[in-house]
């Protein structure tokens, strides 16, 4: 499986269906109203967190994906995915809405994205519907969604095999967020090197702590 950053929270994921076929996700297509440029991406499934013009721009997507935008459990294409209710905000929705954390089946493997998270921490019933997670996206660039320390909590409490850190500042970028440097920083991983993009096998994964994994977008 690849997982590739495009920038913001947008990811493109590869996965083998077969010897000869793949299957492709792709998860917030952004509008380039945030400053960032996103070419048209190919998608077998599409998966919409909230409906923020940073995060929904199905307009980007090559094909004829299949459309997730709600919580609830999805067995499409191959992929079993499920939509987790939650706040993007500390008020209950009162600043900024709801949020769908997906949590996303393939290849023998369990991948979540929590969009643009913005509660203080996950409720015990949000926790047993993540379950374990062997790669979690998560936001770190405060000010719309969590912070690096409060992520650094979340990080903690999911306890995944690898965190990909997540909307946060980049060059060009209009809206205004923190880097990543003090959520490596938090997470005791400032010698990490960026990678183009994640290439994994359900095997290679070990139960060690967590592994911090940036990529270029």
């Amino acid at each position: 499986m690849q997982l590739i950053w495009k920038g913001q929270a947008c990811f493109q994921i590869i996965a083998q269906k077969g010897k000869q076929e793949s299957l492709k996700i792709v998860i917030d297509p952004y509008s380039e109203e945030i400053g960032l440029k996103l070419s048209p991406l190919e998608a077998d499934i599409a998966l919409f967190t909230h409906d923020h013009f940073d995060h929904n721009n199905a307009k980007a997507l090559k094909g004829t994906p299949f459309l997730i935008a709600n919580p609830g459990e999805y067995d499409a294409k191959g992929a079993f995915i499920q939509g987790i209710f939650s706040y993007h905000d500390e008020q209950e929705g009162k600043e900024r809405g709801t949020n769908t954390i997906y949590i996303i089946e393939v290849e023998d493997m369990r991948i979540c994205h929590l969009g643009d998270f913005g509660q203080k921490e996950l409720s015990a019933e949000q926790l047993e519907a993540i379950g374990d997670v062997d790669i979690l996206m998560v936001p770190v660039g405060g000010t719309y969604t969590i912070d690096a320390k409060t992520a650094s909590h979340i990080v903690n409490q999911i306890e995944p095999k690898i965190a990909v850190p997540m909307h946060y500042a980049l060059p060009k970028l209009k809206v205004k967020l923190a880097g990543v440097e003090e959520f490596l920083k938090v997470m005791g991983a400032k010698a990490v090197q960026p990678e183009e993009k994640l290439t994994v096998k359900a095997k290679d994964l070990t139960t060690e702590e967590t592994k911090v994994v940036v990529l270029n977008p």
